[in-house]
This record gives structure tokens, sequence and C-alpha cells, in this order.
């Protein structure tokens, strides 16, 4: 009888506790979805700003925010999967693959302003890019490194041993083993942290704000090299740095950078899940 009303008191605190946690999130979705939904139009997704960003739309934010998490995701998938299937299935257990380990933990928790003047001093003035569209994805790319290589590592680990062993003994070199058998086991784990990463890139302004956002650009970027506006960053300026700026527009920026991370966790999960399903174990 005593375990019982205990389990039931755990049971009761882990829900108010899970509760605290949930409530405040869903409040500021609501608040930003009722202050914000009024000012989504047609218009306002494909017009740039105007009237000194009072009007007008934020089609430049917007696909700048798309260009910069594409140009993220191309910088960063390929190498951190391979440092994933390099730690996971390569790296011997000895004091140097604990401390790259250490590392990649501790990296993760640089604050992203750290992450920015790394890539001001790097890719802006060392390698000569400037404030452009490749310094500000390779800002971001190694931002999200940590991330992605953390998660796609503790998938890789989580596929059974068996699948290993049973390869092998068939006559499978290892990397036909990783590639045929280990890695679409782990697909749906990595794709997981791969979207964790993208999501957090996608709503930085810190890292940006050093290596590629622009407070106002009337044309579109042409190429890599090129600055360009983003999402964050321009929800920052109309914030902060425009006196009279109406709030509802306000909103309406944050609401659709909230539908673009959200959209982008939604898709990870439908597929996530329909890959969980096929898994053979």
């Amino acid at each position: 009888m005593k375990r019982q009303q205990t389990d039931k008191i755990a049971r009761i605190a882990i829900t108010i506790v899970a509760a605290l946690v949930v409530i405040p999130i869903i409040l500021v979705i609501l608040f930003i979805i009722i202050n914000g939904i009024g000012t989504l139009s047609w218009e306002f997704f494909t017009q740039p700003p105007g009237n000194g960003m009072k009007e007008g739309g934020i089609m430049p934010a917007l696909l700048g925010t798309i260009i910069l998490t594409f140009g993220t995701a191309i910088a960063a998938i390929p190498l951190a999967i391979g440092a994933a299937i390099y730690l996971a299935e390569y790296a011997k257990e000895n004091r140097l693959t604990r401390w790259v380990r250490i590392a990649i933990v501790n990296l993760a928790g640089i604050p992203s302003i750290v992450y920015g003047l790394f890539g001001l001093g790097m890719f802006v003035l060392f390698m000569g890019f400037g404030t452009s569209i490749i310094a500000g994805s390779l800002t971001l790319g190694i931002m999200t490194l940590p991330v992605v290589i953390s998660a796609s590592e503790e998938a890789i680990l989580a596929v059974p041993q068996e699948f290993r062993v049973v390869s092998l003994s068939l006559g499978a070199t290892k990397w036909q083993t990783i590639r045929h058998q280990v890695l679409p086991q782990a697909l749906p784990g990595i794709i997981t942290g791969i979207i964790l990463g993208l999501g957090r890139a996608a709503g930085e302004t810190a890292p940006i704000l050093f290596t590629v956002a622009a407070f106002y650009l009337p044309e579109l970027p042409r190429s890599a090299f090129d600055q360009t506006m983003a999402l964050p960053y321009h929800l920052y300026v109309i914030s902060t740095q425009v006196p009279g700026m109406p709030m509802d527009v306000q909103y309406g920026s944050a609401l659709v950078l909230l539908l673009l991370v959200l959209s982008m966790t939604l898709i990870a999960t439908v597929v996530r899940t329909g890959m969980r399903r096929k898994r053979e174990w």
C-alpha cells in the first residue's frame, strides 16, 4: 500500500513538473499566434519591406533564412555524420577519444555570440569572404556540428551489434556493413540530430550579425559572397532599431520564424516516424 501511494505521489509530481514546462511554452506560442496571425498575407510573404520597414513584407528576410539554413546543412551534415561514424565505428576507446567527446559536448554549450566572433575573425577577415552567405553558413555550420555529431553517434551506437556481426560474417567489409546495415537503422536518430541543429541555426541572431546579416537590402543576393537579410536579425532590427514600428508587423515576423522552425520539426518527425516503422529492431 505504501509503495502504491509513493508511486501515485511520484506520478503527480512528475505531471506537475511537466505542466510547468509545457504550459508556458504553449502560452507563448498562442500569444504570438493571436497577435501575429492577422498580419499574414500573400503580400507579407512576397513583398520586401517598405516605408522604413513599417510596411510591406518579409520576403528577402525569409528567403535569406532559407538560404542560410540550406548552406548550414551543406557545411555541417557531411562532416558531422563522418565524424560520428568515425567515433562510433572506427575510433578506439582511449584517452584521446574521451577528450574528443568531452570537447564536442563543451562546444555544444558555447554561447552563439562566441561562434559569431570566431566566424568574423576566421571567415570574414582571415579567409577574406567578407560579410557574406558563405561566411554565415560556415559559421552556423560549425555551431551546428556538436549537436549533429552527438546525436548521430548515439544513434549509430544504438544499432544492435548483431547487424554488424551478421554482415561481417557474410563477407561484407566494415564500410559495406556501415553503409548498408548500420546507417539505415540509425537514420531516424541522425535525422533528429540534424533537425535540432538546423532549427537552432535558423533562429540564431548573434552569429549572422557578425558574418552575413544586413539591415536592409533592396535586392536579393546573387551569389554566395553577397550579404542577405535574415528573419532573426530582421526581427531584432524592427523590434529595437525602428521607432514607431507597428506591433503586428513584429509579431507577424516572429510568427513566420516560429512556423518555419516548427515546420522543419514536423517534417522531420513525419520522416522519422515512417523510418522507425520500417526499422528491423
